[in-house]
C-alpha cells in the first residue's frame, strides 16, 4: 500500500518506515514533488498534524497522513508543546538551541516529569462525488504517548530533538543512549504508528 507521509524530515521518515515495515510503501513529501514549508499554525497537536495533512490533500489529492509531536514538561505547564520544535525560537529546528533552552527553564526544579505526544492524522481519499465538484475523504486521529523525565544533562549520541536528555518510564537510559531499535518499539511515534498501522492493515 503507497501513502504519503507529509514530512521531508529524514529523521522522522525513517523512523515512520522502520516502524511500518515492508507492508506499506510510505512516500514523502519531497517524493511527490512538494518542497513548501507547509504552515503549522494551530494552537495544538491536533490541529496542526490535520492542517498539514489537509494541505497535501487539497494540493496534491491523494491520501496521506502527517503528525505532530510535542514534548510536554509538567513543572513547566506543559511547555514546550506545541512549540517544541521552535521552543527556542528562530526559523529552523534547532536542537541543541531547544535542550538548552529546556534545561535553563528547569533549572534546579526537582519534579521532572515529562511526556512525549504524538499526533497522527490520517486524510483517505474515499472516492469522487458522482457530480464531480469535490472528492470524498475520511478522517482520523491516533495518538501515542510515553511518559519520562527530563534528566540534567545530555546524554548519548543518537536520535533527534530532545532525546538526548528524555528518558522515558521504567528504563535508565534516555533515547539517544537507547539507540533507535529499542526506541522504535517504545516511542510516542511508534505507539501512534502502531495503530495507524493497526488501521491501514483493516483497509
Amino acid at each position: 500500500m503507497k501513502i504519503v507521509f507529509a514530512t521531508n524530515n529524514q529523521h522522522k521518515l525513517e523512523e515512520i518506515r522502520s516502524i511500518l515495515g515492508d507492508k506499506f510503501e510510505v512516500v514523502s513529501l519531497h517524493e511527490i514533488g512538494c518542497d513548501e514549508d507547509i504552515p503549522e499554525t494551530g494552537k495544538t497537536l491536533e490541529e496542526n498534524a490535520l492542517q498539514k495533512a489537509q494541505y497535501v490533500y487539497d494540493h496534491y489529492h491523494v491520501s496521506c497522513f502527517a503528525d505532530d509531536t510535542g514534548l510536554e514538561v509538567d513543572a513547566l505547564n506543559g511547555a514546550p508543546g506545541v512549540y517544541s520544535a521552535r521552543y527556542a525560537g528562530g526559523e529552523g529546528h534547532d536542537s541543541e538551541a531547544n535542550m538548552a533552552k529546556l534545561l535553563r527553564e528547569l533549572g534546579n526544579n526537582n519534579n521532572r516529569k515529562a511526556r512525549f505526544r504524538t499526533v497522527i492524522a490520517l486524510i483517505e481519499k474515499k472516492d469522487v462525488c458522482p457530480c464531480g465538484c469535490t472528492s470524498i475523504k475520511k478522517v482520523s486521529q491516533f495518538e501515542g504517548i510515553v511518559e519520562g523525565e527530563i534528566i540534567r544533562e545530555k546524554r548519548g549520541g543518537e536520535g533527534f530533538g530532545y532525546d538526548p536528555i528524555f528518558q522515558p518510564e521504567g528504563y535508565d537510559k534516555t533515547f539517544a543512549e537507547l539507540g533507535v531499535d529499542i526506541k522504535n518499539t517504545i516511542s510516542h511515534r511508534a505507539r501512534a504508528t502502531q495503530k495507524l498501522a493497526e488501521y491501514l492493515k483493516t483497509l
